[in-house]
């Protein structure tokens, strides 16, 4: 997954007549992670799914050669506390959403990963990865 890949979705918000605010830091709540089996092995070409639960709205994506997934929802500050289910195959992850609603610089997201059948989030490491993603070569 290269860098303009993963960022075209976010472009062609923009492009869209009216959706110029689609794309703010304060319409985005990034889940990305990593998806290993259970010795600890990338698992590429893995299907993630982040449902929203109070719509039902999904939002989809497949894991790179790392095994690393990203998944862009479009979650306002109304959304704060707001619970998504994470999915992979059977297994089924809820998460929260947590974020400062009145901070529209940072932005807003967690780690989620699956290690096997266990899912670990860690929403500490979340900004760590994102910079570290944004400034790969080649990404």
């Amino acid at each position: 997954m290269t860098r303009a890949l993963w960022l075209l979705p976010l472009l062609a918000l923009g492009a869209a007549t009216g959706a110029v605010a689609e794309h703010e830091v304060y319409y985005r709540y990034t889940v990305l992670g990593y998806v290993k089996d259970a010795a600890g092995q990338p698992q590429a070409r893995q299907r993630v799914e982040l449902v929203r639960d109070k719509t039902g709205l999904a939002y989809r994506s497949v894991t790179d050669a790392a095994g690393l997934f990203v998944i862009v929802a479009r979650l306002g500050d109304e959304s704060l506390g707001e619970s998504l289910t994470l999915r992979l195959g059977a297994a089924r992850v809820r998460v929260v959403a947590r974020f400062d609603p009145a901070d529209h610089t940072e932005e807003r997201g967690t780690r989620v990963d699956l290690e096997g059948a266990r899912a670990v989030e860690r929403p500490t490491w979340f900004r760590a990865t994102l910079t570290r993603l944004l400034a790969a070569p080649g990404r």
